[in-house]
């Protein structure tokens, strides 16, 4: 099978918590068609906490042999400025095992509360392998309601459109989770909805998640 390039932004599943905290969470998703494992990082680097490091690793394996064109792995670290509580811009450079580097440029728009995070990013970017730039933006939503001092429900969506050369359609997600939160260990059901390249070639996959922020 041909290899697709598949663009991956920078995930922001920590940011339900103080964004100038130091934290690292992960996440598993494993299903009968692919699994998934992210690893997100953030600290800040300054005493005025208004300079923070977050880095991104992750790795997709899909289970049948004909879609083993579509594995990936990638590696993001981004420099955020942070201007206040809810908006930030920063510079990062990203490596995809298909895409190879790219430098990249994000603003992000960060709106919560005790029970609700909303996340846009837009970002440009240029592929080294390809000498050309890309746009893309980047949503996250979650949502939790507490049912006592321990237990909690989530729901989780991430989505995403990325476009080469700012015109033509290169990879979207749309991924979503629901779950229960028991003394900070996250599990449930899991579904991934995948749109790769210009007449794009759709994929989709259930399973089951366990988040845990360390």
């Amino acid at each position: 099978m041909k290899k697709i390039v598949i663009i991956i932004p920078l995930l922001i599943f920590g940011f339900a918590k103080n964004s100038n905290a130091q934290f690292t969470q992960v996440e598993l998703l494993s299903g009968f068609d692919k699994t998934d494992f992210t690893l997100y990082a953030g600290y800040p680097i300054n005493e005025k906490n208004n300079l923070s490091i977050a880095t991104l690793a992750f790795f997709q394996k899909f289970n049948k042999k004909e879609n083993e064109g579509f594995d990936e792995v990638g590696v993001q670290p981004t420099l955020f400025w942070n201007i206040n509580k809810s908006v930030a811009i920063g510079p990062s450079i990203y490596y995809n095992s298909f895409a190879g580097y790219s430098e990249r440029l994000s603003a992000k728009l960060t709106l919560k509360n005790s029970r609700v995070l909303f996340v846009i990013i837009p970002t440009v970017a240029h592929s080294e392998k390809k000498n050309a730039g890309y746009a893309e933006a980047f949503a996250q939503f979650q949502f939790n309601s507490p049912l006592n001092d321990n237990v909690s429900l989530w729901l989780n969506g991430q989505f995403l459109t990325v476009w080469d050369k700012f015109k033509a359609h290169s990879r979207s997600f749309q991924q979503l989770r629901a779950g229960v939160s028991f003394n900070g260990h996250q599990f449930g059901v899991g579904m991934d909805f995948d749109q790769y390249g210009l007449d794009p070639i759709e994929k989709s996959s259930l399973g089951f998640y366990y988040r845990k922020t360390l």
